[in-house]
């Protein structure tokens, strides 16, 4: 009866006392999350309950299991199971917690500054860190795992004996990824690059969604993703319209006829630009900035506070623009002209350019067409 009770209270009691730690803990979590809104860290600190229980639960069965006599033959086996498991669990509750401190840190300083930009700076650098954290974390978990293994233990010193040879051959092999790795981390403090940056990489122009030890992915306009090493931001000029103030001016052009309303456009462009809420008011303008033997170029130059409303602001800009001269003034827009071209200054109806020289038609073109034989004539 005894060899029956003995495992049953053992293992029974360290589950029971492990499920009412749990939830007492998590009850005084919910009690100062409830007390403190202000700070989202006890609240944070609940989603670590679970690796929290398998740490009490491994660590009481391991320091009891011996007392329960239950598989004496396998106890070796039993005790490194929950060895490893007490490891693990232990590294999974440092990363929760460690996660619930940043994301605190992050939240708080996301409130005191109204700065857009230092904030997405410290977004990245914060999900950068915790990437570290749970790097570390995670090897020295493994490491530690390992050394429960007597081999391991004994082959520790030849390790370490030839640690300079492996790291060299590592290193060389690893040379790519050990780039990119550094170059990240130089992305992260050096401000080059943040999540949230309107970028633009080889003629794409996206968003930048996600950045990594060893990669970035920017999500362009058209909900594509674009997966790049980080270390060709250290090593290739890119567009960051996110850099300083968002800004931004833009250019919206037109071809139309010479004897396009000018002034007219300008006025038109200044109405177009005070209907649009887009428009931040800095400044606009409209100018002939080219012209061709049938066209001339016109460009209207516009400012907004960032990126999508300057997109927003041109293609308004242009849709108004050719909508208004359609209906307003049609002879603008480009047109091929057919018609007879004017005299020069001083010469008459009777008297064409190039006359007097030999072998030349001499009557205008307008008479030379009225005293062409007709069809039937012909």
């Amino acid at each position: 009866m005894e060899n029956l009770l003995r495992p049953v209270i053992v293992v029974g009691g360290s589950v029971l006392l492990t499920l009412f730690i749990g939830w007492a803990t998590d009850r005084l979590l919910s009690k100062a999350d409830h007390r403190h809104p202000e700070t989202p860290l006890w609240g944070l600190l609940r989603r670590g309950r679970i690796p929290y229980q398998l740490v009490l639960c491994a660590a009481l069965l391991r320091g009891s299991y011996d007392e329960a006599r239950l598989l004496p033959e396998h106890q070796d086996a039993v005790g490194r199971t929950l060895t490893l498991t007490l490891i693990g669990a232990a590294a999974w509750l440092v990363i929760r917690i460690a996660g619930a401190v940043v994301e605190t840190s992050y939240s708080r300083y996301a409130r005191m500054h109204r700065d857009a930009a230092r904030v997405r700076r410290v977004r990245t650098q914060v999900s950068l860190i915790m990437r570290v954290v749970s790097a570390v974390v995670g090897v020295v978990a493994a490491a530690a795992m390992l050394l429960t293994f007597p081999a391991f233990r004994a082959a520790g010193a030849s390790l370490l004996a030839s640690a300079g040879i492996l790291g060299i051959v590592a290193g060389v092999a690893a040379q790519s990824t050990l780039s990119n790795m550094f170059a990240g981390l130089q992305i992260a403090f050096g401000d080059m690059v943040r999540i949230g940056d309107t970028v633009v990489v080889d003629g794409e122009w996206g968003t930048v969604e996600e950045i990594t030890l060893t990669f970035l992915t920017v999500r362009t306009w058209d909900e594509r993703r674009i997966t790049m090493p980080v270390s060709y931001f250290t090593s290739n000029p890119f567009e960051n319209w996110s850099r300083g103030t968002p800004q931004m001016t833009g250019i919206v052009y037109w071809h139309v006829d010479h004897s396009a309303p000018l002034d007219a456009m300008r006025e038109k462009l200044r109405d177009i630009l005070r209907e649009s809420p887009a428009w931040d008011g800095r400044a606009y303008g409209l100018d002939v900035t080219d012209t061709t033997p049938n066209t001339m170029q016109v460009r209207a130059l516009v400012t907004a506070k960032d990126s999508d409303d300057i997109w927003t602001i041109r293609v308004t800009v242009r849709e108004r623009m050719i909508r208004w001269l359609t209906e307003e003034h049609p002879y603008a827009l480009p047109r091929v002209n057919t018609a007879d071209a004017p005299l020069p200054p001083g010469a008459s109806d009777g008297e064409a350019p190039g006359d007097g020289a030999p072998g030349l038609d001499k009557t205008p073109p307008r008479q030379r067409r009225a005293h062409e034989p007709s069809g039937a004539d012909r």
